[in-house]
């Protein structure tokens, strides 16, 4: 056969086995342009639908404006579980189903007062403020006392017992204006807000003031976890507004002393159940392999968490509902989880990642969208360090569909709520919208449905469901 092959082509064999090469990878070539052009097709139909016929916008309003905030434990949160699967029940996917976990439930009780007494030069003052996420209340009739900055750690331990007994510490570290990504510069200053409390308590300080981790200057005090160490006594905290911690600057400034009434009504309750809200489109070829998409469904108890993190929830389901609706069937299984309690516990997820270890299943990919409902700008990635460079090294393939629709891919992000998965060995990834706004909103009463722009939201669900899309398509399986 092979000399009938060599007297048609009239070639040398060494020719012939060239032209056999040059023909394999033309083959290959022509190959790979054709999947390319498939997956840019189905970005372009992901997007289109996305843009014209998206259904977050109006699931982000029902759940900011006719359920409201929800903090875990709260009638609110469970009546948000309810609603988002009873949506989810609606729109055809595999399962639909709610998984049990018991959350911390904190109440803050009749509304905060603080104030600044008045002195020979200093004028009586309410301040615009909100006790942290997991405060004590104070006793009755509330506590009074000087007020002492604190500009850094060291500079609390320089104070020591000596400066700080009885007294009331003011942790004043503002957020570093310089800084280009505001999530770096909040990890800059929210250490005080978390930690803030049980070390000043170390030195006898009787409550704290923390000058809210926030970008703007207003008078919406920003709220957030705490954390007590157990091996110092519990005292009240509360965040100011960051035009407060300004006037409060300006009046430590002085030569009088400072003085503040703080009146709070917060106390922890025993925990309560709760749920993770979870959707599944079943996997075709490898249903134990799950890629997830998610956000918490749970919100701070002040606003109505719409950015922080409904605009999450609302995409983690349009992913599913934009792929159903094209008709995809998913090699593997794609899942939405709604997270419960990522505020002030992060119990959902690791009630999630406890429950998919049970079940054998493997987390080949998940997404997180927590970071707000802004334009997308980015998805980070993170892995186990063992499997991260190969996990990379094949999602940068992706990137050149990406580019028409400004977003990058790169190194360095996840998710509070995937971040217990990381031990499983898969892929975790987080999507990064436009971060300037982010925090002037996070955590205030100013996190409203009207602060989210329908267009932006509708951008990163597209971009969530075209990167699960491709992931589904080119990831490999695990094999188990």
């Amino acid at each position: 056969m092979m000399e009938n092959f060599l007297k048609y082509f009239k070639l040398p064999l060494p020719q012939l086995l060239l032209l056999s090469v040059v023909f394999t990878q033309s083959k290959s070539l022509l190959a790979q342009d054709s999947v390319q052009q498939r997956d840019s097709a189905a970005f372009r139909q992901i997007y289109t639908q996305s843009l014209t016929d998206g259904r977050a916008y109006d699931w982000l309003k029902h759940l900011t404006q006719g359920i409201g905030h929800r903090l875990s434990g709260s009638p609110s949160a469970e009546k948000a579980v309810f609603w988002t699967r009873s949506v989810l029940d609606t729109l055809g996917f595999d399962s639909v189903w709610l998984q049990p976990v018991i959350v911390p439930h904190w109440v803050r009780g009749t509304a905060e007062k603080v104030a600044i007494l008045p002195g020979k030069t200093v004028k009586s003052m309410n301040l615009h403020a909100l006790a942290l996420g997991g405060s004590v209340g104070t006793p009755p009739g509330g506590i009074q006392g000087q007020v002492v900055r604190v500009s850094s750690w060291e500079a609390l331990d320089l104070l020591g017992e000596k400066g700080l007994k009885g007294k009331i510490a003011y942790f004043n570290r503002a957020m570093d204006q310089s800084k280009i990504n505001t999530f770096e510069a909040y990890g800059g200053a929210v250490d005080q807000r978390v930690r803030g409390a049980s070390k000043a308590a170390r030195y006898g300080a009787i409550a704290v003031i923390v000058r809210s981790v926030g970008t703007t200057l207003d008078t919406f005090p920003h709220t957030g976890v705490l954390h007590y160490d157990t091996a110092f006594t519990a005292i009240p905290a509360i965040a100011i507004s960051t035009r407060d911690a300004e006037m409060l600057n300006e009046l430590l400034n002085r030569p009088e002393p400072v003085r503040v009434s703080i009146n709070l009504h917060c106390e922890s309750l025993p925990d309560a159940p709760s749920h993770n809200v979870i959707a599944s489109l079943r996997g075709t070829e490898q249903p134990n392999d799950v890629i997830l998409v998610g956000g918490h469904l749970d919100s701070w108890d002040v606003g109505q968490g719409a950015h922080d993190d409904g605009a999450g929830v609302v995409q983690s389901m349009e992913v599913l509902r934009l792929l159903h609706k094209m008709g995809y069937r998913p090699r593997h299984t794609i899942r939405c989880v709604l997270f419960m309690n990522e505020e002030n516990g992060g119990r959902g997820g690791a009630k999630y990642a406890e429950e998919s270890a049970k079940k054998g299943e493997f987390p080949l990919a998940s997404i997180e969208s927590d970071a707000g409902g802004f334009s997308p700008r980015s998805f980070g990635f993170d892995a186990e360090q063992s499997v991260f460079d190969a996990f990379f090294d094949q999602i940068k393939l992706a990137a050149p569909l990406f580019k028409p629709y400004g977003i990058v891919l790169e190194k360095g992000g996840g998710g509070a709520d995937i971040g217990p998965l990381k031990g499983q060995k898969g892929l975790l990834g987080g999507l990064e919208p436009d971060s300037q706004r982010y925090f002037d909103l996070h955590h205030t009463g100013n996190d409203v449905f009207e602060q989210v722009n329908k267009r932006e939201l509708q951008l990163g669900a597209a971009a969530m469901a075209a990167l699960v899309y491709w992931m589904d398509q080119h990831l490999p399986c695990s094999k188990k």
